[in-house]
């Protein structure tokens, strides 16, 4: 396998991490002076809530989407696939699992490289021939090698606060004095502040996302060796999308950043997308072909 590395794209992903940690630097200080003892309740409450989310997120993930995890037995050439596409990654074998589902898409979960998962839905292997869908399995390992799961839990954690004291500081820190801050004055202070941090981190979190997306078409193609199988498949399932009932299509929009292509909801949404638009994805992928084919 030849992996190699994007060094534009590493420095856009160090670039964003470090904007994310010095604002964050930023948001603990702020929300330290206007709500004293009252953000420790939050950082025990919803820290220990987002660490227990993280520590069973392949559990959480696919029961929330409704995957159901599989037996070589009952999928054999899809278990063969993975198996084989992990040794060249040089992965531990995830667990497989699929969805019953129309809409054709493709998750990896799992806190680390051997608690990982990897679900693809029915409409998914209906769609596509075998390299194509060696190629999307390939994308999903690759979020399992770069920990991907562990990087976006990180960058979100403080901005998850941020939401929280948002939606419910008034609640615990609407008091006069309480929990040593600045009282009610200190608290619409730090919702306001919270609410900056949120709508800046919210940003800087789905552009880590699309750079992590491109990586990983970067790490598919070094593990299948064939960029262009990644590119058709990901034209075809952007082309089968439209063709999905929006009933199903509303039902599995949330889990939109765990998919190799999201769920489209509209121009603000693809505005603010976790994922790049596909077209600059195939022209990537077709670069790296041509890459691969001048060596």
């Amino acid at each position: 396998m030849n992996w190699q590395a994007d060094w534009g794209l590493r420095f856009r992903m160090f670039l964003t991490m470090f904007l994310l940690f010095a604002l964050y630097i930023v948001f603990a200080g702020a929300i330290s002076l206007y709500m004293g003892g009252s953000m420790i309740v939050f950082v025990l409450v919803f820290g220990g809530f987002s660490l227990v989310q993280y520590y069973f997120s392949d559990t959480l993930t696919l029961r929330s989407m409704g995957a159901k995890q599989v037996s070589a037995d009952e999928y054999p050439q899809l278990h063969g696939s993975i198996e084989r596409l992990s040794q060249q990654a040089d992965l531990p074998k995830p667990k497989v699992a699929v969805v019953d589902s129309n809409v054709p898409n493709a998750f990896a979960t799992g806190r680390n490289q051997k608690n990982a998962a990897v679900a693809v839905t029915t409409g998914l292997m209906r769609t596509l021939d075998q390299d194509e869908l060696d190629g999307v399995l390939a994308h999903e390992l690759a979020h399992v090698k770069n920990r991907d799961m562990m990087v976006m839990t990180i960058a979100s954690f403080l901005s998850t606060i941020a939401f929280m004291i948002v939606r419910w500081g008034a609640f615990f820190g609407g008091g006069r004095g309480r929990g040593g801050g600045r009282g009610g004055g200190g608290i619409i202070a730090a919702i306001l502040v919270s609410l900056l941090v949120w709508i800046i981190s919210y940003l800087l979190i789905r552009a880590l996302s699309r750079y992590r997306e491109y990586s990983a078409d970067r790490g598919a193609a070094a593990i299948t060796g064939n960029p262009s199988a990644l590119a058709s498949a990901l034209l075809k399932i952007s082309g089968e999308m439209d063709k999905v009932p929006k009933d199903d299509m509303r039902e599995e929009a949330e889990m939109n950043a765990f998919f190799i292509i999201p769920i489209k909801s509209g121009i603000v949404g693809r505005l603010f997308s976790t994922h790049p638009p596909t077209e600059r994805r195939v022209e990537q992928l077709r670069d790296l072909e041509r890459e691969m084919t001048a060596l």
